[in-house]
Formats: C-alpha cells, structure tokens, sequence
C-alpha cells in the first residue's frame, strides 16, 4: 500500500495579542509525511519564538533521520528557560506516516491525538519513555485509507472555560465527538480544521483565552492532477505533447481556448461551450470527452490563483468554502487542486497565441508563464509534488 495524507490546520490567536504561541511544520521525506505541532509556553512574541523554534528543530532533525530521544535532548537544551518557572518549555506532538501505511505518534504534554477509523474514535495503547526528565508518549501502528488524526493544542480542550462551559472547558471527549460528527458530513481535512476552529472559537465568544491550534491529517491514496495550458512553440509538436498529457495517470484539465482546440483536434471531439451567465466575473468551462474539466486561460489561471493563495495564507473559513463550491472554472479548478490533489503535473506550450500576435495582447505568452510559475510555486506550498515539462 502507498499512502499519502491530506494536510490542513486553523490556528486561533489568544484574544489581543497579533502572534499565536502555536506552531504547525509539514514536512515531506522521501519516504514518509511528517506533521508537527508545537505549543509555545505562554502566549504572544515569546510563545511564538519558543513555537516555533520546537517545530524547526523538530522538524529538522526528523527531516534527516535523527531518533526522538536526539530531538527531544536537542530542544531541553536549546529553549532558552523561563525565570518563573525555570523550565525551557514548549509541548509538541508529532505524527509521522510512511508511505508503506506505517505510523508514529510522539505526545510531550499536548492534549492527545483525536484518532477516527471506519466511524469510530479508537484509542491506541501507547509507551511511555523519559527523555531529559520528559515523558514523551510514543505510538507506533498501520494506518487505513480514511484514517483520520486531529492533533491540538490545549487552547483547543479549554474553549469556553469561564464562559459557556462555566470553568470545565470543552473537555476531550467533547472534542472527539464532535470531531466524529464533523467527519460524518466531510471528509477534506481543510474543511474539518475550518468546523473545529470555528467551534473552538463560539466556545471562546470569539475571544480565545489561549492560543488554539487543530491540525488534520487524512489518510488518502495518490491524486494525481495534470493540466494542459497554451500550445506548443512548434504545431508538430501538439500530437507529442497530448500524447505525454493523455497518458498521465488521474484527472485531466485543458485550460485555455486555443489549448482546448488543440485537445479536441487531436482526440478528434467536439467542444461544447456551457454559457453560465450567473458569474460574469469568470469566463465559461466547456465539455470536451475525455477531459475532467476544460476552462478558459489566463482569466481563469489568475482567480484560481488567488483562491489557492487564500488557502496557503490561512484566510480560509466557511465562506472561502462556499466559493470553492460555485460553478465556475476558477472555482472547479481550485477546489480539484485543494482537496482533490497529491501530485500535480503541468504541461505548458510556450508559443505565442496566433489570436494576440497583432493585438495589444501580445504579452499573453509571458502572463501565461507569470501565472504557471506562480501556481508551481504555490502548489508546492500546500505540499503538492510538482512537475512541468515545457513544450
């Protein structure tokens, strides 16, 4: 079994203060994905410093090969110690799953990982070891498709202390059944992390007492999206080039007019235009046999663009997910990218559209390739394996 995982997580700032203490790494080895989720001692500037150098270190170290107990020796060493409470202090959890369906937990005071199989909560039975006067809880277990992890930090376990809850806080088994609810209606993790942060915040009467932080993981298969954008520099070499794209594994894109001339050319198909007048702002899609989804160019490329970077930018809620949902190209295309994708390949004509060559669009070449660059870019943001191959 070859496995992948699905990655997402909300972050909750304590009430006034511009930086969250709360620190979340997603790194990808060559043969494993590894989340990491730091809590900082505190809140504001020092929390996010002690954060956020845990997870780098941690993550780091993990990204090379290092064993836990070198990590965890490396961080009491390093994290400077608090005055007060002279202890160098900041909780982490670390979930590391190879793509052989092999897991790893480790637990250093963070509320433990909320784990859901087949509709269920299920409990794994963990080690304890002492690491440099540390009690560190360690997991080791084959992983499912469908497998869902929520690691948090504990600001997610005391939302709606001295308020809604009256001084119980929202306890852990609270959390994991609402979890388990949650993953009953979706199974994307960014859509899991925007309901439980959301919640997290109600709790709070949107004024967190504590910096709160979930992070998904989703066991999924390899999905692999590969795009079609502009022709090639040479006609000759339209048959080669749909010829390398239609024998790529997984969802098909055509985006671009001229593109999706050349794609029905060749696969010998009719493109039918569906005229959609509710969102003037993006141009139509079309439906070419053969084809997942067949989307104007550049216009198209550019909002896409600006959804998937909403996403990386942590600007997604509940409203960024009703976007995603319309029926538009830009829409369609990011929400493929986003919860549909684990390996994204691109194959990009360099020739100069014939219908811009006397026009005052000549520069449609360069925006075209402004625009690929920044998808490479941005795809490899959210975790996506890239390649491009340039024609």
């Amino acid at each position: 079994m070859s496995v992948s995982i699905d990655v997402a997580w909300k972050s909750l700032n304590k009430h006034e203060e511009e930086l969250c203490g709360d620190k979340v790494e997603v790194l990808k080895t060559s043969d494993s994905d590894i989340l990491i989720l730091a809590d900082g001692m505190g809140s504001g500037v020092k929390a996010n410093i002690l954060a956020t150098l845990t997870s780098k270190i941690l993550g780091t170290m993990l990204y090379e090969g290092a064993a836990i107990e070198s990590c965890v020796e490396t961080i009491a060493k390093t994290l400077p110690i608090c005055k007060v409470r002279k202890v160098a202090y900041a909780t982490f959890s670390i979930l590391q799953i190879f793509r052989s369906g092999e897991a790893y937990l480790a637990e250093f005071d963070n509320p433990s990982c909320v784990f859901i199989r087949d509709g269920r909560i299920v409990k794994y039975p963990y080690e304890t070891r002492e690491i440099e006067g540390k009690k560190i809880h360690e997991y080791r277990f084959q992983v499912r498709k469908n497998d869902c992890f929520v690691l948090m930090s504990d600001g997610v376990i005391y939302a709606g202390a001295g308020s809604i809850l009256n001084l119980q806080g929202w306890t852990w088994e609270a959390m994991a059944e609402y979890t388990l609810k949650c993953t009953k209606k979706t199974l994307s993790a960014s859509r899991l992390a925007v309901m439980l942060s959301q919640a997290c915040d109600e709790l709070y009467e949107e004024k967190p007492g504590d910096d709160t932080t979930v992070a998904v993981a989703r066991v999924i298969e390899r999905r692999v999206v590969s795009i079609f954008t502009g022709p090639p520099k040479s006609k000759e070499d339209d048959e080669r080039l749909m010829h390398d794209f239609m024998h790529t594994e997984g969802r098909k894109v055509v985006s671009g007019g001229t593109t999706a001339n050349i794609a029905a050319r060749i696969l010998g198909k009719e493109i039918i235009t569906k005229v959609d007048s509710r969102n003037p702002d993006v141009p139509p899609m079309a439906k070419l046999e053969g084809i997942d989804l067949v989307t104007e160019g550049v216009l198209t490329l550019g909002k896409t663009l600006k959804l998937l970077k909403k996403y990386v930018n942590d600007e997604f809620d509940a409203e960024f997910f009703d976007e995603l949902d319309a029926d538009n190209g830009a829409s369609r295309l990011a929400k493929l990218l986003i919860e549909e994708c684990t390996e994204l390949n691109l194959f990009v004509g360099t020739a100069v559209n014939d219908a811009h060559k006397e026009s005052e669009l000549n520069f449609d070449l360069s925006m075209r390739q402004n625009l690929v660059d920044q998808l490479i870019k941005t795809a490899k943001e959210m975790g996506r394996t890239v390649s491009a191959t340039y024609y």
